[in-house]
């Protein structure tokens, strides 16, 4: 599921919020030092002598002579010593990185009690063990680096970290049993890396969680059944595995507070459990990608917070619940075996929706009678393989912000030299309908295209596609077709 960040209540904006309110809150005392200890500018030298790159600047504060509790990304709190380092990189800005390992110099900062190291893509090494050597040490947040290797047994001795973050990097190996140790953990996150074998029911002691994370991983077995003791849990993510068996009965009990559940791709199967309806204050649902099968449960019309759904790739089948949500955001219900004869109403009037994929869910309509309550926001439409006529410029020219739009497989007609395309629309598949005319010059800007089997003509655009995105449409002519036939 594509999401966009430029949406208010996209639930990894909103996770990201979630992490940094607390850190914020930790640390929002201002410093009143004229100067830093000496072993703490030592220590943060020797971390910059290790950067081998910094093409942005990240470190360009860190100045020896001066004082350190100034340097960009540092704060002091307790007797002018480092209490924390909070160098943060910035995805839209390729050159926002740093690339080496961190330095073991960083054991001089003995009051540092957090170290945020969070997409800065090329920090790389083995787990930081001078860390087990730090007495204040409570918070470790170093995601979307390139640590490697395998997550130490020895982890279970930092007892008193409250937030354990490993997400985006490349560890390996199994989750060590001792994390079961860490009981004051709040957050624990090792979504993203190379993980393999079991949960280890060792985690069921980790009872003030409220954020458990293990998706983007190998893991296998089956989820255990041991959510009762999270009663404080907010977000379970555990999508993109190789689990097996059933939906865990436990994480009913999480029904009171959770707003996140992700369990994309898990290997489950039978039917989605009628409790589901209790969750009253979920934001996001995936059960996405697995093999599901039955009905959707009559009590999903009690998700009234629901802002994104996804049970797309399954083997649900109809009749669907009519939702009585306030504003969904994202809707995807693709590739199940519905027949919903129409979009439905409550997403169709929805003012917030930006990502709507329901392709191939047996809806017949003629594409302008749909009249959505608003076009402005919507960023996907994925109408694949439906049979839905008419034409489709008089929707996607009302969209300012459309990145992909997506009807292949249905009985579109329309001239497709009227369609205006709009600066951010990245994805167009229109292929085996009946559109006729040009391809428009501005098709060029895409990054992929696909108008094959249509009746289009004409000689075609310079553009970087490949000769697939055009076959069928028996006039077109033009590199990297063949060649137009010259008029004598």
């Amino acid at each position: 599921m594509i999401i966009s960040l430029s949406h208010p209540h996209s639930p990894f904006l909103l996770l990201f919020f979630f992490f940094f309110f607390t850190i914020l809150t930790l640390h929002s005392l201002t410093v009143t030092s004229a100067t830093c200890h000496v072993d703490d500018e030592t220590g943060l030298l020797g971390f910059k002598s290790s950067i081998t790159a910094d093409p942005s600047g990240i470190l360009s504060s860190w100045k020896p002579g001066s004082d350190c509790c100034t340097w960009s990304g540092v704060t002091c709190l307790v007797s002018n010593r480092v209490t924390s380092l909070f160098l943060m990189g910035q995805s839209n800005k390729p050159n926002s990185f740093l690339s080496g390992p961190i330095s073991p110099s960083l054991s001089k900062l003995k009051f540092l009690d957090g170290l945020y190291l969070q997409n800065l893509r090329n920090i790389s090494g083995p787990f930081p063990d001078f860390l087990f050597g730090l007495p204040e040490f409570i918070f470790l947040y170093i995601d979307n680096n390139k640590l490697s290797g395998r997550i130490p047994g020895s982890i279970g001795n930092l007892t008193r970290l409250s937030s354990l973050s490993l997400s985006g990097n490349r560890f390996l190996g199994p989750i060590p049993s001792s994390i079961s140790q860490l009981t004051g953990l709040t957050q624990l996150n090792l979504g993203g890396n190379r993980l393999t074998g079991p949960i280890p029911n060792g985690i069921q002691k980790l009872k003030n969680l409220n954020l458990f994370s293990l998706d983007r991983n190998q893991l296998s077995g089956s989820i255990p059944d041991f959510f009762g003791s999270f009663s404080e849990l907010r977000i379970l993510r555990l999508s993109y595995n190789k689990f097996t068996g059933k939906f865990p009965a436990s994480i009913s009990s999480l029904a009171p507070k959770l707003l996140y559940l992700e369990l994309a791709q898990t290997g489950l199967n039978g039917q989605i459990p009628q409790f589901l309806g209790n969750f009253k204050t979920l934001d996001t649902l995936d059960l996405s990608r697995n093999n599901f099968s039955g009905v959707v449960p009559r009590s999903f019309a009690n998700l009234t917070k629901i802002f994104n759904l996804d049970l797309s790739r399954n083997y649900l089948i109809d009749p669907f619940p009519n939702m009585s949500v306030k504003g969904i955001e994202s809707l995807d219900l693709s590739y199940n075996k519905f027949h919903l004869g129409e979009i439905p109403k409550w997403a169709t009037s929805s003012p917030i929706i930006y990502s709507l994929k329901l392709a191939r869910c047996g809806i017949k309509l003629r594409l302008e009678d749909w009249k959505p309550s608003q076009t402005y926001f919507y960023d996907f439409i994925d109408l694949s393989e439906n049979e839905i006529s008419g034409s489709a410029f008089g929707l996607l020219n009302k969209t300012d912000y459309l990145v992909g739009f997506w009807a292949s497989r249905n009985k579109l007609k329309f001239n497709l030299e009227s369609l205006r395309i709009v600066e951010r629309l990245k994805y167009l598949d229109l292929s085996r309908n009946v559109v006729f005319g040009k391809v428009p010059n501005g098709v060029s800007k895409l990054e992929k295209l696909n108008v094959s089997y249509n009746r289009l003509c004409g000689k075609l655009p310079v553009t970087n596609f490949s000769a697939s995105a055009f076959l069928g449409n028996d006039c077109l002519c033009g590199s990297p077709l063949a060649a137009c036939k010259s008029v004598a």
